[in-house]
């Protein structure tokens, strides 16, 4: 009988000395949770009680299927991961500061007192006594510019614990793989494409491309950020410190005609075992070279009237267009 009593009365007192002792509850929630308290109404009271020696991270959200809350699920593995990381703090840190989660099922009375009308919500509530205590009572709210991602979490969490929270993001092994997978496809299409990169004259057309388009202002353009073309649809600006990005084209396209036409005279031409192929080849890059430098000329004399004379009928012909 005497033992009988003695544990219905043991059974009546853990209420009493769970409420005697706060912190003690906390802890021991915590650590049912895996590191994140399950809040209720009461529970939320007890962690935000105005006398604690003690801060807490909580989780304002609305994970139930019915509220569709796609932020509230993408954010929920974040925190968690990051109450994870800080119940491996020593026993002597971790029980200073508490992780805890508030459904909006569970605890719709914390919301209308708090007027939160969004989710998810992360307020750090700091402690007003002891060595951590805080000169000011009031919540710090996380700022979510920088995503969903647990390292920002942990950064701004980290301020507001009595130390860092020991949090490193997980490796991410589907990269790994494909980096690995693509090892052997990269392997088999450099077998492929390297007799075209060894080829030098591949490397000759390359550098000579790319020369025509640099001599031709194209990081005059990209640098000041010039228009394609002007306000009135020309293609040619007026002036030496101005130029369109068409005009860098066109400018490049005479270059290379007139270097293709150079080159045929002094590679091609003078080989040709045929005399009248290659008096043929002659008239012709030299008609090429007379007509297309005259359209170059023409352009300088667009930009400034007062530089050029006309150097053939082709000037004459654009001028009047």
């Amino acid at each position: 009988m005497n033992i009988l009593a003695c544990t219905i009365l043991s059974l009546l007192l853990i209420p009493l000395s769970l409420a005697a002792n706060p912190h003690d509850e906390l802890v021991q929630l915590a650590k049912a949770g895996n590191g994140v308290i399950h809040l209720d109404e009461r529970v939320f009271d007890l962690l935000t009680s105005p006398k604690r020696n003690w801060s807490a991270s909580i989780h304002f959200t609305a994970l139930s299927p019915q509220r569709k809350c796609t932020p509230c699920r993408e954010f929920d593995p974040s925190f968690k991961a990051v109450a994870k990381a800080w119940s491996t703090v020593p026993k002597v840190h971790r029980d200073t500061h508490f992780f805890a989660t508030a459904e909006f099922e569970d605890t719709i009375k914390v919301f209308q007192k708090l007027q939160l009308n969004s989710a998810p919500l992360v307020h750090v509530y700091p402690a007003t006594e002891g060595p951590n205590a805080k000169s000011s009572a009031n919540s710090f709210k996380f700022d979510f510019s920088n995503g969903f991602e647990a390292g920002p979490l942990a950064e701004q969490l980290s301020i507001h614990t009595p130390i860092p929270i020991p949090y490193s993001a997980p490796i991410d092994w589907s990269k790994f793989g494909t980096f690995i997978s693509l090892i052997p496809i990269v392997t088999l299409i450099f077998r492929f494409i390297r007799p075209v990169i060894h080829n030098r004259w591949v490397w000759a057309a390359g550098t000579v491309l790319v020369s025509l388009i640099m001599t031709s202002g194209f990081m005059f353009t990209r640098i000041r950020s010039m228009p394609f073309v002007g306000p009135d649809g020309n293609w040619i600006a007026a002036g030496y410190q101005n130029q369109f990005g068409q005009e860098v084209q066109i400018v490049s396209m005479i270059y290379g005609i007139l270097a293709a036409s150079f080159l045929m005279l002094t590679i091609i031409t003078p080989y040709q075992k045929s005399s009248s192929r290659q008096r043929t080849q002659i008239y012709f890059c030299t008609f090429i070279n007379f007509l297309v430098f005259s359209i170059l000329i023409s352009l300088f004399r667009i930009k400034n009237r007062g530089t050029f004379r006309s150097f053939c009928f082709v000037t004459m012909l654009i001028q009047s267009a």
